[in-house]
């Protein structure tokens, strides 16, 4: 049996809406996120996905829709849900004035840990996240990398079903970003733990399981990448030393570029055919696959870490 079938379904949105007097934020709205999947939730802001979020976590109501949570509803289980969630938001909601360990002491007490359960669980964070050095540190004298890292123990000290990162790794330096992701990939490994993310890093959204790109609060497109990008974007063909004549002669919209010419081509078999076709032409080339960056900005008109400014293609994947 394929066991991505088997998954079941940790996160539901059925027809969810909510409006601010004329604003219709998300408007009915419905997807699905599987256990242990990483899922990338994605939109420019005012999409809607802080909204989408607020009322996920059970911080806004709703107007209308159903949000089911592991099989439970927050208007019926609220208890429940509060305990499957994990969430590391923009901006951190920690003490800046008391100690890493404080910190993590005080909130594991909302969730009724505490005493030898709490050691037992901070020492498990403390090895996952090299928290060791940090403990005793107030939270104002750490770095920002530093207090994300504590802003994600704080979200896995319940032993979340779900972790939703809102944004996690924005302003951070590339090694710590590494780091982040590092830990997150342990955790889906070793505990199973569904990751829904939000992020303006598209090589991010790049690795996820499956997608939803939010626009005007609908959904605008959703998929796998490979599923997106076969059907949003071209991919590329490049030749090199070779005359403008004979790629003109391939039938494919072309560009120069250093030392050669660049076809934008429906897919790998295409590039295939022309192999097949034209081998004299084919000494030195290479094939680069869309990226998820062309993915938003065909689907949305818009590049997702420029917030505001529209963007108008040239031609991107035909229907």
């Amino acid at each position: 049996m394929n066991t991505e079938y088997a998954k079941k379904n940790v996160l539901e949105i059925e027809n969810l809406r909510k409006s601010f007097g004329e604003i219709h934020a998300v408007q009915d709205i419905s997807f699905r996120v599987k256990e242990g999947e990483l899922f990338a939730f994605l939109g420019v802001n005012g999409a809607g996905k802080s909204t989408t979020i607020a009322m996920i976590c059970g911080e806004l109501g709703r107007d209308g829709g159903e949000i089911r949570i592991d099989g439970s509803d927050w208007k019926t289980n609220p208890d429940s849900i509060k305990r499957k969630l994990g969430v590391v938001f923009q901006h951190s909601v920690l003490d800046r004035s008391l100690s890493v360990q404080d910190n993590l002491e005080s909130r594991a007490a909302l969730y009724g840990i505490y005493g030898a359960e709490f050691e037992k669980r901070l020492s498990e964070l403390t090895e996952l996240l090299s928290l060791e050095e940090l403990l005793k540190r107030p939270l104002d004298k750490l770095s920002g990398g530093q207090r994300r890292r504590i802003d994600i123990a704080r979200a896995l000290l319940h032993r979340p079903k779900i972790l939703i990162l809102d944004e996690p790794t924005t302003g951070l330096d590339p090694q710590t970003r590494k780091n982040v992701w590092e830990v997150v990939s342990h955790l889906q490994k070793t505990e199973a733990l569904t990751v829904f993310l939000t992020t303006h890093y598209m090589e991010e959204a790049a690795d996820a399981d499956y997608l939803v790109i939010l626009d005007h609060g609908k959904i605008a497109a959703e998929g796998t990448p490979h599923e997106l990008k076969k059907q949003y974007i071209d991919d590329y063909l490049t030749l090199y030393g070779v005359s403008e004549a004979q790629v003109a002669v391939l039938g494919y919209p072309y560009r120069t570029v250093a030392g050669g010419y660049r076809l934008a081509i429906p897919n790998p078999s295409a590039a295939t055919a022309l192999i097949l076709s034209h081998p004299e032409l084919f000494v030195d080339y290479e094939i680069t696959k869309g990226k998820m960056d062309d993915v938003f900005l065909n689907v949305t008109g818009k590049i997702l870490s420029e917030e505001s400014v529209p963007k108008h293609t040239k031609g991107g994947k035909r229907g």
